[in-house]
């Protein structure tokens, strides 16, 4: 092979070079951050029915409680991070996460959940660290820049479930909660070294005037823009939750086993997101999602299928390519909106979508104590009908 070849071959691998300085920061505080998270997120559905005797449905007012204090919390946000500097804003969001470990390594029900539930749900930097990418990439790269940087959370959770289940399995949960709450201080810290960035006060005048919150809600794409993303996050909250507790009770794999499936779905949303990535900014950013769709309703069918472990290493891998929909939905929508009001304008169809989909888990809940299949049927053919709206190119 030439050496063009091998250069070739080293950018298609390495994309992390697309990065600016403050972008690897925020990079490595995600990754530093979901490694913590990744100990016992995954785990946490199982761990709250198995430990602290939930039922499904008390599962489902949890993780709706999550998805209700999001779309409470995403609008303020992006207010927030248009006045004032976007930097404070992502350090608060990750501030308002460290005690939540603490919180659920001292609860004894599922009563006792509620406060670290609210407070994980405090998603400041959703909008936030959406338009603070979008007004620092590189406009032409903006999708893999979106994807890599969602590749920092795939990454993070790489190991990290089944390293989770293993300690929490051989040391206990407490143990493993009390680290993430390490790794959370941490990721927080290193926030403290990127660049301030406040929307440009030159246009804040204009902004006032011309895009009040009513006048935006009557936007068309906007609206458009709202009411996928209201459909999408809706039904995949509506099966998540309950993945790892369909593995124990359908193939009984214990928390050992739930962690590596768990670790090779976030190796899947790395590999696929950043091949997404590239994909959307050759061809088109809808193709990109309708992709990262299909391969949802895929891996869901594959689940339904088979409990074989090997079948399920490549089906959680497959699965993988779903969890990067709310990146490619924000390299979407990002560069339609003003810089003045950018997070404001992100956070309008984050905010409208967490509230459409804060009752999903309570649902799913509901549909998986009537049948374990229900949920999952469901959002299989959820997905495949977004992902043929989204391929046709109805949301361009």
């Amino acid at each position: 092979m030439t050496e063009k070849g091998y250069l070739r071959i080293l950018k298609w691998s390495f994309p992390f070079g697309i990065l600016t300085r403050d972008l690897k920061l925020i990079f490595a505080s995600n990754l530093i951050g979901s490694f913590g998270d990744g100990l016992y997120s995954y785990l946490l559905p199982y761990y709250i029915a198995e430990s602290l005797n939930a039922t499904s449905v008390e599962i489902g007012i949890l993780y709706a409680v999550v998805s209700l204090v999001a779309a409470l919390t995403l609008f303020l946000a992006g207010m927030f991070a248009d006045k004032y500097d976007r930097k404070k804003i992502m350090i608060a969001g990750w501030i308002a996460w460290m005690p939540v470990p603490l919180i659920f390594s001292f609860a004894r029900n599922w009563l006792q959940m509620l406060p670290g539930m609210i407070l994980w749900g405090f998603w400041l930097g959703g909008p936030t660290s959406t338009a603070y990418i979008v007004t620092t990439a590189d406009k032409n790269r903006l999708t893999l820049t979106f994807t890599v940087m969602s590749a920092a959370w795939s990454f993070g959770y790489l190991f990290s479930p089944a390293l989770g289940g293993f300690l929490a399995e051989t040391i206990g949960m407490q143990f493993v909660l009390s680290l993430a709450f390490l790794f959370y201080t941490i990721a927080t810290f290193v926030l403290v070294f990127i660049s301030s960035q406040r929307a440009r006060e030159s246009e804040q005048t204009t902004s006032k005037e011309n895009h009040h919150l009513l006048k935006l809600l009557r936007d068309k794409k906007l609206i458009k823009f709202s009411v996928f993303f209201a459909s999408l996050m809706f039904f995949l909250m509506m099966f998540r939750p309950f993945v790892p507790k369909f593995l124990a009770d359908k193939y009984q794999y214990g928390d050992f086993e739930i962690g590596i499936l768990g670790s090779i779905l976030f190796f899947g949303s790395a590999v696929l997101g950043i091949l997404l990535g590239k994909l959307g900014d050759k061809r088109k950013k809808s193709y990109a999602l309708s992709t990262s769709l299909m391969l949802c309703s895929l891996s869901l069918a594959l689940l339904l299928l088979s409990g074989n472990f090997y079948i399920l290493i490549i089906t959680f891998f497959i699965t993988g390519g779903s969890y990067i929909t709310w990146s490619l939905m924000s390299a979407i929508i990002g560069p339609t909106a003003p810089e003045s009001i950018r997070a404001k304008w992100i956070a309008i169809p984050q905010t409208i979508a967490m509230f459409s989909s804060f009752i999903a888990p309570y649902i799913g809940g509901i549909l998986y104590s009537a049948s374990e299949y229900y949920p999952f049927i469901i959002a299989i053919v959820a997905t495949l009908a977004l992902a043929l709206f989204t391929f046709h190119g109805l949301l361009d």
